[in-house]
Order: structure tokens, then C-alpha cells, then sequence
């Protein structure tokens, strides 16, 4: 019965210890890659920082791996085009000086007109 007790407390804490996922950085360059995990291991969010500042494309994910946000950062600044998925639509979101410029919603039924010159 020892024997059985030890093996499922050894168990349990090698469950408890596995499932600590912390973030990892990593330096590139002059940039610090940061990527954030889920409790099962998988991969959150992922972006990077200069100067302790997001910088560049940040990119979310939802727990079966598919992009659910897409943004972009200077000097810790929000810029240009974000991106963000839902089951509904698609947003596209337009920023200038740190303020959203413009919003594009975009569902299934839209309809796309193409020049096919």
C-alpha cells in the first residue's frame, strides 16, 4: 500500500510540474522573442520586445493552434493593420498614432469585387 501511495503522489506531482509553462525569451538580435504557452503546452501568444517595448507582429493563437489575432507594434505603440478571427467574422482594424483610424468587418456572405485584368 506504501508503495502504491508514493507512486501516485509521485505521479500527481510530476502532473503538477509538467503543466508549469511559463513564458520563454529569447534574445534575436537587438529584439527579445517572448512566447506565452496555454496550460497543455501549447503556444498562446508570441511577439517581441526592444527596449522592454512590443515591437513588430505579435500573433495570438486560440488552444487548437489557429490564429485569432495578428497585430502590430512600434516602441510599444499600436500600428498599421491588426487582424482579428472569430467564428463570425473577420476585423480588420486601422491604426494611426496609437488610435484606431478605421474599422473593416468582414463576413462570409461579403462579397469581393476583383479587376482580373
Amino acid at each position: 500500500m506504501k508503495k502504491f501511495l508514493s507512486i501516485c503522489m509521485l505521479s500527481i506531482a510530476t502532473i503538477g510540474f509538467s503543466q508549469d509553462n511559463k513564458p520563454s525569451f529569447k534574445a534575436e538580435g537587438d529584439l527579445v522573442k517572448a512566447t506565452y504557452y496555454y496550460e497543455d503546452g501549447s503556444i498562446k501568444t508570441e511577439g517581441f520586445f526592444k527596449d522592454k517595448k512590443l515591437t513588430g507582429e505579435w500573433v495570438r493563437f486560440d488552444k487548437a493552434g489557429n490564429k485569432t489575432q495578428l497585430a502590430y507594434y512600434e516602441s510599444g505603440k499600436k500600428v498599421g493593420k491588426w487582424f482579428i478571427w472569430t467564428d463570425e467574422a473577420l476585423k480588420e482594424i486601422n491604426y494611426e498614432n496609437n488610435s484606431i483610424a478605421s474599422v473593416n468587418i468582414w463576413k462570409p456572405e461579403s462579397k469581393i469585387a476583383l479587376n482580373e485584368d
